[in-house]
């Protein structure tokens, strides 16, 4: 993370948490915060546990959620935050396409959702919109919101995942970065039989015929953000 100068952090108006295991793409992110006059990293989390921790201790004016965590989910983490930090906006920064993801996120209490293609300046905008306390949206996601009020459809109607619940849409993901059933369901706190008949319903909705094709699926998913 940047260190900045007493003269800098005096000037900055605006504290900024980065949430997201990947190092690499962390201090990139800090980096184009830094850049900004009245902006300042006060801190960088790689889980849900560390990110919530670092709001108690840090008070950021924002944070910055990546939504596929390693071992956490970035939904649950931001249903958490609106429950006991609400004044806190979350800008979520994803690989996934905002078709599969950004309506669940904003239902979840995200005020704004960018894709990691658009790691430049819309970041930076987004970043301002929602320590406004406005809510961000690309002009694509503005188009499919005005076609869900006239259409009365989900803006996840034409994803593969969009069929999926928040906590399917997790053990997916989970299944996606090589967790083992057992494993999904000790780190969810819940049964193997749960686990089990999300993984059945999760075929079903994706007309997945074994569990190979399952663990495939979302394979692709974790690491390229195309379900296919």
């Amino acid at each position: 993370m940047t260190t900045r100068t007493s003269d800098q952090q005096h000037a900055a108006t605006s504290t900024v948490l980065i949430v997201d295991d990947h190092p690499v793409l962390r201090r990139g992110l800090a980096a184009l915060i830094e850049s900004e006059s009245d902006l300042v990293v006060c801190g960088e989390a790689a889980t849900g546990k560390e990110a919530l921790d670092l709001v108690c201790a840090k008070q950021p004016d924002a944070v910055i959620v990546d939504i596929t965590l390693e071992g956490s989910d970035g939904l649950a983490l931001i249903k958490t935050m609106r429950s006991r930090h609400p004044n806190v906006p979350a800008l979520v920064l994803s690989m996934h396409d905002e078709s599969a993801y950004a309506e669940r996120s904003l239902r979840a209490g995200a005020k704004g959702y960018v894709m990691k293609q658009q790691l430049d300046d819309t970041v930076i905008v987004a970043l301002r919109c929602v320590l406004a306390g406005e809510t961000y949206m690309s002009d694509a996601m503005k188009t499919r919101f005005a076609t869900k009020f006239i259409g009365g459809r989900t803006l996840e109607t034409g994803s593969p995942l969009g069929a999926l619940t928040d906590r399917e849409l997790q053990v997916f993901g989970m299944v996606g970065r090589g967790n083992t059933t057992r494993k999904i369901a000790t780190e969810l706190n819940l049964s193997v039989k749960t686990i089990e008949s999300h993984l059945e319903h999760i075929k079903q909705k994706l007309t997945l015929g074994s569990a190979a094709e399952l663990a495939q699926r979302a394979t692709q998913w974790v690491e390229t953000g195309d379900a296919g």
